[in-house]
């Protein structure tokens, strides 16, 4: 399966580090085109395969960019469930692939080799898909800050499948002047459509360094195993703080967290917007200054 892949630390004859499985987890930000697979059945599917195959540890990753942690929480419950068939030790949550201060430092990157050759004319239209109101509120001040810090004239945001799209972001750049517009993934995934005259800067980390950051989740997770620390309990945390303090908005006052669901269970609400295990309450943010940071 594309998303299972050992992983082996730098240091190898530790019994308790020596290897794992790794599973990649995804969600809205398009981590399926890193080979993750998504939460709920495939996840468990994914899971009880990997614990079939090989008596290793197996290590779940979050593949979020940091405006995801519903995807965080979903993978810690799924592992509470999984773990009640299993012995301890044999399931880890790692720490999620990226929070949203390594976004903005790697989008402050992308942004400054987008409009290089014309800074005063160009514009960053910075994209992803479509998720829910806070996700989509997120990308927009991680847009502020990118243009905050890398003085850049336009940074602009647009979801693709949502409000604005590309295409409508696009128009505003064009309309507030930019005679050049880049566009700059803040996903795994590109956009299903290219606007005319935009032009796609490409993926905004490598294979390479994906799988960099992968690794340094995965060892991270291990030696936490080691001590005894699953992470399960860390990652049921992770939405803690947001949306509406909980709530599901007006007339949706019901509370039930789904702490010990089935991870093969999905629901959806009445206004079409699916679940996997969880309602997607994501968590509150980081201080507001983005700091540079490596892949890892």
């Amino acid at each position: 399966m594309a998303a299972i892949a050992p992983e082996r630390p730098e240091r190898p004859g530790r019994a308790p580090e020596s290897a794992a499985t790794v599973i990649l987890a995804g969600g809205h930000e398009g981590g399926s085109a890193a080979g993750a697979v998504h939460t709920g059945r495939p996840l468990a599917e994914a899971v009880r395969a990997a614990l079939a195959a090989s008596p290793e540890p197996v290590c779940v990753v979050p593949m979020t960019l940091g405006r995801d942690p519903g995807l965080i929480a979903d993978c810690a419950r799924a592992l509470r469930w999984l773990s009640r068939e299993e012995g301890p030790g044999r399931l880890v949550l790692a720490p999620p692939f990226a929070t949203v201060d390594h976004l903005t430092a790697w989008l402050r990157t992308a942004a400054l080799k987008a409009v290089r050759e014309a800074p005063d004319t160009s514009a960053v239209l910075v994209t992803a898909p479509a998720a829910g109101p806070f996700e989509d509120a997120d990308l927009f001040r991680v847009a502020r800050l990118v243009r905050q810090y890398g003085h850049h004239r336009w940074v602009e945001v647009a979801f693709d499948g949502g409000d604005p799209d590309p295409a409508e972001g696009a128009e505003r750049c064009r309309r507030l002047g930019a005679g050049h517009i880049s566009l700059v993934r803040a996903a795994f995934a590109p956009p299903a459509e290219l606007p005319a005259g935009v032009l796609d800067t490409g993926p905004l980390l490598s294979d390479a360094a994906i799988a960099q950051v992968v690794r340094a989740r995965a060892q991270e997770a291990l030696h936490r195993l080691a001590h005894g620390q699953d992470g399960v309990a860390e990652g049921l945390d992770a939405e803690h703080g947001h949306g509406y303090a909980h709530s599901h908005g007006p007339g949706g006052d019901h509370d039930h967290d789904h702490a010990d669901a089935d991870p093969d269970h999905t629901h959806a609400h009445a206004d079409g917007h699916g679940h996997g295990e969880s309602h997607r309450r994501a968590h509150g943010r980081d201080h507001g200054h983005p700091h540079g940071h490596s892949p890892h």
